[in-house]
């Protein structure tokens, strides 16, 4: 099993015929994601020809998420459009009752965001992103932007808020390998929390262990360590990205931005460890002490 995201997954890609597109389809593709169309209204009835490990496929380009939903039976979504479009490629794909929408596209207005945000919480839709990398179930399927061939399928359950520390771990753990990995992303206003993938990892029967990566800024961490405390039976290794990240001043995502002693890499530690966790002070230490407590388990 793995969480949001299996081999059974039927993916569309709204914005594959752009360059983006094209190459991020051509990796999903390469690392056995079943695309089964792309989402294009100038393009409708069109295909386009990718490589894949089985041969060359054709993925049809329909004119709306809707279209392809009716056609395929997609039930996962992943945008790459600019900033601007972004919006309008969400609320249709929330519009036309796609269970899971992947969000990768940087630069997103917060205001949009909190717009799709609600309407997707209205009508049951999970939004990951925007800002993000994707997921991966290593084996199984791979939506976004991340690397496939860094890692392997086993019993790790990932969930980060930044992308580059998402690949560093996965590379770091490789022997051991990850059942999935999801990078929520780091804006202020994002789909899926720490918190929403905790509880599908607690779930999961195949994950004995959660590698939670945060950052600095905002609350998000200080509530998930609540939530580990209240309802995660699992052991849970954590890092902050942020320890060395001067005051006041806004670093990387736009949801990095620290006040006083809130949203500090030390508050969040604090917040993490009286919780259970185990917290590195480094990404390499962090993984050390993953590999330690799933060897020992």
């Amino acid at each position: 099993m793995a969480i949001f995201l299996t081999e059974q997954s039927k993916v569309v890609v709204q914005g594959m015929t752009g360059s983006e597109g094209m190459k991020h389809t051509t990796r999903m593709l390469a690392s056995g994601t079943q695309v089964v169309g792309g989402v294009n209204p100038r393009k409708a009835g069109t295909s386009v020809q990718f490589p894949s490990p089985s041969g060359d496929v054709d993925v049809p380009v329909f004119g709306s998420v809707a279209d392809a939903m009716a056609a395929t039976g997609a039930d996962v979504s992943v945008i790459f459009v600019p900033p601007a479009f972004t919006k309008a490629a969400v609320v249709e794909a929330v519009e036309a009752g796609m269970p899971l929408v992947v969000i990768i596209t940087e630069g997103v207005p917060v205001a949009d965001s909190a717009e799709f945000f609600t309407l997707a919480q209205a009508k049951g839709v999970r939004l990951i992103g925007p800002n993000c990398p994707g997921l991966i179930s290593p084996g199984k399927s791979n939506v976004g932007i991340i690397p496939s061939n860094i890692t392997g399928p086993g019993r790790i359950g990932l969930v980060s808020k930044s992308g580059t520390l998402t690949y560093q771990m996965m590379y770091e753990l490789r022997d051991l390998g990850f059942s999935s990995a999801v990078g929520i992303g780091g804006d202020p206003i994002i789909g899926t929390t720490h918190i929403d993938a905790l509880a599908a990892f607690e779930a999961d029967p195949e994950t004995d262990l959660i590698v939670m990566i945060g950052e600095i800024g905002g609350d998000a961490e200080e509530r998930a360590a609540a939530y580990i405390q209240a309802h995660v039976t699992k052991p849970v290794v954590g890092y902050v990205a942020g320890f060395t990240a001067p005051e006041g001043k806004t670093m990387g995502h736009a949801g990095a931005i620290v006040s006083g002693s809130a949203g500090t890499a030390q508050a969040k530690k604090e917040a993490l460890e009286a919780a259970g966790v185990t917290v590195g002070k480094t990404p390499s230490e962090t993984a050390a002490l993953a590999r330690q407590l799933l060897q020992q388990g």
